[in-house]
């Protein structure tokens, strides 16, 4: 059975967090010299010379309000790379602890894992991209602290059925990691609606994809408050700018307009969908339910060359085991697949 006090490390269990001056202070005043700021103002404009809320209470509120869960569930980090680096710092003991993933996915896992010197467990996904379940469970230690599943999959495309994340998260008792960086183009549902069912479970997002702001690095990670209060324990004071805080609330109060975003981003998925079998050099396009698609080409390295010396810079998977031969290419505008086409026809 889950518990999280077992799986957190002792020294983060015991541990006290850094007390900034906007934590100490309650109420309101006017005058603020707690916290050895420039009292004369920012060269870069109004507010930026007081360090940022912390806690980012406005911006949690409404996001909560947009995702359906209560604000205490939802950290914010300085992408959900940040996320993904205190996950493994919160339950994970250096040299002793493993982590499992599932290749090919999203790189930064494996990169986390060395950095906090937790050892690495993979479990190939199939032929057709699903998790293998019997493996993965037979896969898990007494020291597997932490299991990610990247669906919508980076650099596949496609969704990870429920039934095989159902049956992880209830035979886990560590902490399972849902990556939805991806989920705003597919058609199923967050599996943020699915908190209250599973104590484990921790949901990744991001503002880089369908928001479209990469250059913000905004990410998101939801799951039960006691997580959630630990995470924020552990991480930096000041994590998220003001100018970000800001920047993103006025995103959030245009979701009208992200809704004709994603409309048009599937339209020309779509499209691509339809018109790259029938390029002479693809041999195999993946169905996709993210911003880009997985292609396998008759020669990826001799069509990637190609393609950038046209100018277009699509990403080479090929050296990934169980995308051998494939290029992932993101959705662009009308005219940039349009070029992308006429180029790949050219080849």
């Amino acid at each position: 059975m889950f518990s999280l006090e077992k799986i957190i490390r002792p020294n983060v269990l015991k541990m006290k967090a850094y007390s900034s001056a906007r934590d100490e202070f309650k109420g309101a005043a006017s005058v603020f010299l707690d916290a050895n700021e420039n009292s004369l103002g920012s060269l870069a404009g109004d507010n930026y010379n007081r360090y940022p809320d912390p806690h980012q209470k406005q911006l949690k509120k409404r996001i909560a309000e947009l995702k359906g869960v209560r604000p205490e569930q939802i950290f914010l980090g300085n992408g959900s790379d940040e996320a993904i680096d205190l996950l493994f710092r919160m339950v994970c003991r250096p040299g002793q602890d493993t982590m499992l993933h599932l290749p090919p996915t999203y790189g930064m896992y494996e990169v986390s894992a060395n950095l906090n010197d937790v050892a690495l467990e993979a479990v190939q996904l199939t032929p057709d991209f699903q998790i293998p379940v019997e493996e993965v469970l037979l896969s898990i230690r007494p020291t597997t602290k932490l299991i990610f599943i990247c669906s919508p999959n980076n650099p596949t495309g496609n969704l990870i059925e429920a039934g095989s994340i159902e049956t992880i998260l209830r035979s886990f008792d560590g902490l399972a990691v849902i990556d939805e960086a991806y989920a705003d183009f597919a058609d199923n549902p967050s599996w943020t609606t699915r908190l209250h069912e599973f104590p484990n479970l921790v949901v990744l997002q991001t503002f880089s994809k369908a928001w479209g702001m990469a250059g913000l690095r905004l990410g998101l990670a939801f799951a039960a408050a006691e997580i959630i209060a630990v995470m924020d324990k552990i991480k930096p004071p000041y994590n998220i700018n003001q100018a970000t805080q800001d920047l993103a609330l006025q995103a959030l109060a245009h979701t009208e307009a992200l809704q004709d975003m994603l409309e048009e981003i599937r339209q020309e998925r779509d499209l691509l969908l339809h018109a790259l079998p029938q390029l002479d050099t693809v041999v195999k396009v993946y169905p996709s339910q993210a911003n880009f698609i997985l292609v396998k080409v008759k020669d990826a390295n001799g069509l990637y060359n190609y393609l950038l010396d046209k100018g277009i810079v699509v990403r080479n998977r090929s050296s990934l085991a169980g995308c051998e031969g494939c290029l992932r290419i993101t959705i662009g505008t009308l005219e940039e697949n349009q070029k992308l086409l006429q180029a790949i026809g050219e080849f």
